[in-house]
């Protein structure tokens, strides 16, 4: 006999573990991944590939980088958990809390090199050689409460050094070329004394060479210059603030540009051979309006020149360069992208503020919302619009504008067209309808000329990898269109199968399957149907085809996904092996297959494991990703050509002490006689001669996930599955299809067919059923309850219980009307207000509540962003005025799906205690008996 395994308890979730961050080296031979608890500190577990035996810990160790050539690993050491918490409960300033440190493995060698402090660190992107990392901003001594004579004499240590670094920036030639050095801010200033040590480490050699006082640094991608920005310190008025370029094969420092206000936007092209960033100069540190300029420098030029400024033709009237441009080289680095806006009216500083008026007007022309502009207030202050400079032609021209905020850009910005568009007149309709029809066009970059290629757009836009094609999906014609530069066609005719979703059910145009991407030279496109892939030739010439040919996924319904390994390749070629998942719709197991030599490889694929994004090493053909399932978690394993795989992680052993549980698809007919699916989850322990209480939780389509890990963790509010069937409940998740203006309906037809079919099983207790759901779930909850009373307990996070005071309301996390859900979206009713009362009526809940018997448990948050909370509010007090039992839990200041970990672990053992009394007639707590009075709020929490 075996001895009977724990239930989960609340005390076991914080240890739980989950695999975080994965890398490969390039040459495949070393993978870095961490294995990090819910709460606590994490490890990061460097390890060889070759032989699995060679691992390397890195306690705490976080937000790694493998060097180019294989050779290091550098990454962020976290301080310990215990140290951050103890000083957020003693509220300390940011600049008192325990720092971050960096360490620095050499790969295959015992050697770890650790630095404390630190704020920041980069490492080229194709040079191994080297390291530049920024130390964090030290306590000054006005902060700290107490200082020991040590604390004195370590800082007074720190300072003499920092006066020796910084010898070596003020003694550097250089200065600006377009006129006299300007006049930097007075000490205190903003700008002034906020740089910090920059350390240069050469991975190689370990040598080190420090730069005092920089604010922000940039290597250039291959690693041959670090572009700097050196800021003046505060108590020595021989130093300026400078943009500082270090050639690194030279070990040679020039200042390109000494003195100014503000620099911002550091750019280098890839090759280092030129760097630009905007400037403010020439304003005094109180001016309420400040000018940037763009700042370019060419290898072998003295300083940075001044290239664009207010009075720059091709500047808009009334525009100014913006503080918060992207700037950003071509991959040629002949073309420099920076950003504009027009010039903002100053503050108004002659009336005082006691006696200017707040008030936000509201007016119907609007394109957006008051709400909604309050919302993006400061990202539309920074808001700029995208410029170019042809650095060969010296010409400047603006290319986006507020009538065509967005620019797609392609041939990494050297190609021959780009792409805008713009719903310019339109935007108001997205209010309702949730999205705009917009007008596409092309723009020639060296000119400006824009070229319209289709109006009133509802699609995607794919612009090819050169530039040379334009691919665009119309929902309405439900096609793929291209143009040439000349013409444009329909180039997905003749595919037999839909290209849009074939699952859609809300009452707007369905969605393409999208495009998987274009192949070199742009010669083809490749997009997806619900289960293939398809070869469009955008020039028209030949057919439609499959990629898989006869191996096609439809004939087996199985799903194959490209799985895009590496980021910075922008096309698709057939040189190298791509890698498919494959995902099987009626088993839901999922594999990886390799398509090469003009097929998919591999017979045996499938497994019944839920499989993470695969990541590829740059050089090798070995690939990491991880492995799951409802019994088995999360896990890291790698495989050379996807043969075979070896397992290297190790996490959650502690599972195996704890009746865990199982996941099976269960498959059953609606009221309607519709196929359908969920999954049910039993005890491990489960026995057929038992009963046992069971939970409906849902939300729309969940069955697959069927081999998805469900960790025991405290959730936002949505049923945690693993917990409760440890402890001796079912859990069934049924799928649910919708049809247009009948939501309360369609969940009735799903959820309680499911169960009824269920309950057929003498091991369901049919007098201990609940339900539970958050959000769209939590309002399918309250549509059940007034069609049925099959349910002893019910638990509705946020729901919407009156869809007529909903559909008005805002969405404040992001400030947009909630009319589009109904019209258009999840609620599905694809009416207005006034067009169908009746069916806002009908599917609105706090209508028919004398109908409701159930007791039920609401949580509503007074910072919820998504659904009013004052929805939960209608519902309990109408419930209350009924005199039917009925809970309303607001965790105040939270949002939609609680955030806070304390709060999810709460409401964890409140759903709990209310499941365990209605369903297993446990003792009911005193929040449940007697409910909380404020004047006892945070000295009783109601627990026991």
């Amino acid at each position: 006999m075996h001895a009977q395994k724990k239930p989960l308890d609340h005390t076991i979730y914080d240890g739980w573990q989950s695999i975080g961050e994965r890398h490969l080296s390039a040459d495949g031979k070393w993978v870095a991944y961490a294995v990090n608890p819910q709460e606590g500190d994490g490890t990061l577990y460097v390890q060889s590939i070759a032989d699995k035996r060679i691992v390397r810990t890195i306690p705490r160790g976080y937000s790694a980088l493998i060097s180019a050539d294989s050779r290091y690993l550098v990454c962020r050491i976290k301080p310990f958990y215990a140290d951050t918490r103890a000083a957020r409960i003693k509220k300390k300033k940011s600049e008192e809390m325990p720092k971050d440190s960096l360490a620095v493995l050499a790969l295959g060698t015992d050697s770890l090199v650790k630095k404390a402090g630190i704020a920041s660190y980069k490492i080229p992107q194709q040079s191994g050689q080297w390291l530049a990392y920024h130390k964090a901003q030290v306590p000054t001594r006005a902060s700290v409460n107490t200082a020991t004579q040590k604390t004195v004499d370590s800082l007074q240590k720190k300072v003499d050094s920092l006066m020796q670094l910084v010898v070596q920036i003020k003694q550097v030639k250089g200065g600006s070329a377009d006129g006299m050095d300007a006049e930097d801010p007075a000490d205190g200033a903003a700008g002034a004394n906020t740089g910090t040590d920059l350390v240069l480490r050469n991975l190689a050699t370990g040598k080190e060479h420090t730069f005092a006082n920089i604010g922000d640094y940039v290597f250039d991608k291959k690693g041959n210059r670090l572009l700097m920005k050196a800021l003046k310190a505060a108590k020595d008025s021989a130093i300026a603030n400078a943009i500082v370029l270090y050639d690194l094969a030279k070990d040679k420092l020039d200042t390109i540009l000494k003195g100014g206000n503000d620099f911002r936007g550091l750019a280098l092209s890839e090759d280092g051979a030129k760097a630009a960033f905007v400037a403010e100069r020439d304003s005094s540190t109180k001016a309420l309006q400040k000018f940037y300029g763009v700042y370019l420098y060419q290898q072998g030029m003295d300083s940075a020149r001044r290239i664009v400024f207010n009075n720059t033709p091709g500047l808009p009237q009334q525009w100014r360069v913006s503080e918060h441009s992207n700037i950003t080289f071509s991959k040629s680095g002949n073309r420099l992208f920076f950003g504009t806006a027009p010039i903002a009216a100053p503050k108004d500083t002659s009336l005082a503020e006691i006696d200017q008026v707040k008030l936000d007007i509201w007016h119907y022309n609007d394109d957006y919302l008051q709400s909604q502009q309050l919302f993006t207030l400061q990202q539309d202050l920074k808001r700029n619009y995208t410029a170019l400079f042809d650095i060969a032609a010296q010409k400047m021209l603006q290319l986006a504008d507020k009538n065509f905020p967005v620019v797609l850009q392609t041939g990494d910005g050297d190609g021959r067209y780009f792409f805008v568009a713009t719903d310019t007149g339109r935007r108001v309709q997205a209010q309702w309808s949730g999205r705009t029809l917009k007008d596409l066009y092309a723009i020639e970059p060296t000119t400006g000329k824009k070229i319209l290629l289709a109006t009133k757009l509802d699609g995607q836009t794919y612009a090819s990898t050169t530039g040379k094609y334009m691919l665009w999906y119309d929902a309405a014609k439900r096609q793929y269109f291209c143009w040439d530069g000349t013409a444009t066609r329909q180039v997905s005719k003749g595919i037999p199968h839909p290209l849009f979703d074939e699952e859609h059910d809300t009452p707007i145009e369905p969605g393409p399957y999208g495009v998987m991407g274009w192949h070199k030279a742009d010669s083809f496109a490749y997009v997806y149907d619900r289960y293939d892939v398809w070869r469009l030739d955008p020039s028209g010439n030949l057919p439609a085809k499959n990629l898989f040919g006869t191996a096609s996924g439809r004939k087996q319904a199985i799903t194959y996904r490209f799985e895009r390994t590496d980021t910075t390749n922008r096309f698709i070629s057939f040189d190298e092996p791509l890698v498919f998942s494959a995902f099987d719709n009626k088993t839901k197991k999922k594999g990886l297959r390799l398509f090469q030599g003009g097929q998919l490889t591999g017979s045996d694929f499938l497994q019944p494991f839920s499989l993470g994004s695969p990541i590829k090493a740059k050089d090798a053909a070995v690939w990491a990703y991880t492995k799951e399932s409802f019994t088995h978690a999360p896990n890291l394993f790698v495989s050379e050509n996807l043969a075979n795989e070896q397992r290297l992680s190790a996490t959650n052993p502690q599972q195996a002490q704890y009746n865990w549980g199982t996941a099976e698809l269960v498959r059953w007919k609606t009221f309607d006689g519709k196929q359908t699916e969920g999954i049910l989850y039993k005890p491990e322990d489960f026995d057929s001669t038992k009963q046992y209480p069971m939970i409906a939780y849902f939300y729309e389509k969940l069955s697959d996930g069927l081999y998805s890990y469900n960790a025991p963790a405290p959730t936002p509010s949505r049923l945690n599955i693993s917990f409760y069937v440890s402890r001796g409940y079912l859990v069934f998740a049924p799928d649910i299809s919708y049809t247009k203006g009948q939501p309360a309906k369609d969940a009735y037809n799903y959820i309680v067919s499911g169960v009824q079919h269920l309950a057929r099983n003498k091991w369901v207790d049919k007098k201990n059923l609940a339900v539970q759901g958050q959000s769209w779930g939590g309002y399918q909850v309250l549509a059940l309850l007034v069609q049925t009373n099959m349910f002893k307990a019910a638990w509705a996070g946020a729901p919407v219980a009156n869809m007529t005071s909903a559909y008005g309301g805002i969405r404040w996390e992001s400030g947009v009307n909630r009319q589009f859900q109904y019209e258009k979206g999840q609620s599905r009713i694809g009416y207005t207000l006034w067009e169908r009362p009746d069916l806002y009526l009908q599917n609105s809940p706090l209508f028919q509540l004398p109908k409701i018997k159930t007791p039920l448990v609401i949580m509503s948050n007074d910072a919820d962003g998504a659904v009013p909370w004052y929805q939960g509010i209608e519902l309990f007090t109408a419930m209350r005025r009924l005199n039917k039992p009925v809970w309303l839990l607001n965790y105040n200041g939270e949002a939609h799906n609680l955030v806070e970990r304390k709060n999810r672990k709460d409401i964890q053992m409140r759903q709990q205690q209310y499941f365990d009394w209605m369903l297993k007639g446990a003792q009911p707590t005193k929040w449940i008996t007697d409910g909380v009075p404020a004047v006892e709020k945070g000295k009783e929490w109601g627990l026991l």
